[in-house]
């Protein structure tokens, strides 16, 4: 009788140990599937906020600056000067043809009608020719048809030109040489075959932002009232 005492007992204690295990081992089940759920939930939410191929680094911003501002050291910046000069007599004598270009004016060379795009100054040949404004001595040629020819440009994008010139012009004059209002840059010649017929005189043209303008507009009315009087060229040829 204690022998089938005791084998029943052993059997219930083993029964007993059978059914923990399973309770153990379905509890390790269940948290292992919890532990799968978890991670398959959490990758899931990773794809969703981070799409196959975007970087989701955060990116550099650089640094905002202020514009720097250049030490004060009391000098005012260059303000180009856009008017035109007032011009200066380039030469001493009587104005002998005007500027005209809307209406056609005689030609004796060419014995026709033809337009003019300067102004001529009659004088004595040799008689010396100034720059009629500060500037700089934008090109020096010479001309099939006008002769000896000299630019200078000065501001207000202005350019004036003097033709039928002596080939010998003033000393060290050159391009890209400065020159002042009144200086001399040679002297009246017989160079422009196209007014060859006329008395000798300065043939004078002006330019602004590249358009041809009358000089006389920039001449003072004291200037003017001088080449419509000035007759020391027709009392140096009645010497």
């Amino acid at each position: 009788m204690w022998k089938k005492w005791k084998e029943s007992e052993f059997f219930r204690k083993m029964k007993q140990v059978r059914v923990n295990r399973a309770v153990y081992l379905s509890a390790i089940v269940i948290l292992l599937s919890l532990a799968v759920v978890l991670a398959i939930t959490a990758a899931t939410n990773r794809a969703k906020k981070k799409p196959l191929g975007e970087d989701t680094t955060p990116a550099v911003t650089e640094p905002v600056t202020e514009p720097s501002t250049p030490p004060d050291d009391g000098s005012q910046p260059t303000v180009k000067d856009e008017t035109p000069p007032q011009l200066s007599l380039p030469a001493s004598g009587k104005l002998s043809q005007i500027h005209s270009v809307d209406v056609q004016v005689f030609s004796q060379t060419m014995n026709d009608w033809r337009v003019h795009l300067g102004i001529d100054i009659a004088t004595e040949e040799g008689a010396e020719v100034f720059a009629a404004a500060d500037g700089t001595v934008s090109q020096i040629w010479e001309d099939p048809m006008m002769g000896t020819c000299i630019a200078i440009s000065h501001t207000g994008d202005c350019v004036t030109v003097y033709k039928n010139l002596a080939v010998e012009l003033a000393a060290d004059l050159k391009t890209g040489c400065e020159v002042k209002a009144g200086q001399r840059i040679g002297t009246v010649g017989d160079t422009a075959l196209l007014e060859i017929a006329e008395e000798p005189h300065l043939h004078m043209e002006m330019t602004v932002k590249g358009l041809a303008v009358d000089p006389l507009e920039y001449f003072s009315s004291a200037v003017i009232k001088t080449l419509s009087e000035d007759t020391a060229f027709e009392n140096a040829a009645g010497k």
